[in-house]
């Protein structure tokens, strides 16, 4: 197999953060917030191979696996002694720096930087280890200005960012209707501007945009404006799935303490099936973690919608990461990548078996 590609200058700095659902003041390409917390962990509580463990992922829904595993100590629990030093991102690409400066060693974190990164790196820095969620994209519009989906065409539709996941996803969907749009300039036959998700509900009051392809709680802020939910990808993707979220972790962290990534894989297990269990319990355990990073909790009518739209899983539905890159190569915004081992589901299949559940399957693009 081939090594991967280099991205030219412009391309990689593009292809960058997924879901990237902004609760904070900062915005895209802000650098990560160290909560310098670490969970209290019993006096007796046994360590494993290592002392701590540090967990990155962005103060989102759509990472409610670890936003809750730590709020209800899920995740900690199943570390002993070992104890979670965690610090949160509002970008992808300062995630993936974290992890290969060793800032981090495991994170929750989109497909599009898992993608990029591992591609820049030559397949030699990051495995995606589990998935995480799926779904809580959306596109909403203005109902006045917008009645179906033909009348999309010669509209201003906003995306988070450049080459992120969801203006992949867009660009695909416009080539998809016939349509031309220029990916650099987002000029065409759709105007696709690019909006930091924090300031998109106001370029919307504004009318400034006519939409928006966005994530959650972004698309359902945007609904409480009085936007209109024209598409919800989910319906674009077989069985109404697709990767939001993956879990990482460094490959080095993984060779020198498979024990420690195996509890957190458990954790996060558990945690998924108590979101599942306990939907009303877990979203106001999440909303309290939003409410502690940013300062401000979402209100019930746009909590609410943005919760039903995302699904936590243990699955990372590794056929759609692959789309997606092939989605962003058809785009122009990625060079074709060696995704050849991307994935390393070992530990995340040996924890399922002993949960009783079903194992995932990598795809083909699993190490050898």
């Amino acid at each position: 197999m081939s090594a991967a590609r280099p991205l030219n200058t412009l391309r990689t700095f593009a292809v960058i953060a997924a879901l990237p659902l902004l609760l904070t003041a900062c915005g895209y390409g802000a650098e990560s917030t160290d909560d310098g917390e670490q969970a209290e962990v019993a006096a007796d509580a046994k360590k494993l191979s290592a002392d701590e463990v540090k967990i990155g992922y962005f103060p989102n829904l759509t990472h409610a696996t670890a936003l809750v595993g730590v709020q209800e100590g899920l995740l900690q629990k199943e570390l002993g002694g070992t104890r979670i030093k965690s610090s949160t991102f509002n970008a992808g690409p300062s995630e993936i720096e974290a992890l290969n400066s060793g800032s981090i060693d495991i994170g929750w974190i989109g497909p599009s930087p898992a993608i990029n990164g591992y591609t820049k790196a030559a397949g030699k820095n990051l495995r995606i280890i589990s998935g995480s969620a799926s779904g809580g994209v959306k596109l909403v519009v203005n109902p006045e200005k917008i009645k179906s989906l033909k009348d999309v065409k010669g509209k201003r539709i906003a995306t988070p960012q450049l080459g992120n996941t969801q203006d992949v996803a867009l660009l695909n969907w416009i080539s998809e209707q016939g349509w031309k749009v220029d990916a650099e300039s987002g000029k065409g036959d759709v105007s696709v501007v690019r909006t930091d998700n924090k300031i998109t509900p106001d370029a919307y009051k504004s009318g400034s945009i006519d939409g928006a392809w966005v994530p959650e709680p972004t698309a359902s802020k945007l609904v409480a404006e009085g936007g209109k939910v024209l598409l919800d990808e989910g319906d674009l993707w077989p069985d109404k799935k697709f990767v939001i979220t993956n879990i990482i972790v460094s490959q080095s962290f993984l060779k020198e303490h498979p024990d420690v990534v195996e509890a957190v894989l458990r954790g996060s297990v558990k945690t998924n099936e108590w979101i599942n269990a306990n939907p009303d319990k877990a979203k106001a355990s999440a909303n309290k973690a939003l409410e502690e990073l940013s300062g401000k909790a979402l209100p019930a009518e746009v909590l609410d919608p943005a919760w039903k739209s995302v699904t936590f899983l243990d699955d990372p539905l590794a056929a759609t990461l692959d789309t997606e890159a092939e989605h962003a190569v058809k785009a122009g915004l990625l060079e074709q990548p060696d995704l050849k081992g991307i994935y390393d589901l070992a530990p995340l299949n040996k924890v399922l078996r002993a949960e009783g559940k079903d194992e995932v399957d990598d795809a083909g693009l699993g190490v050898k």
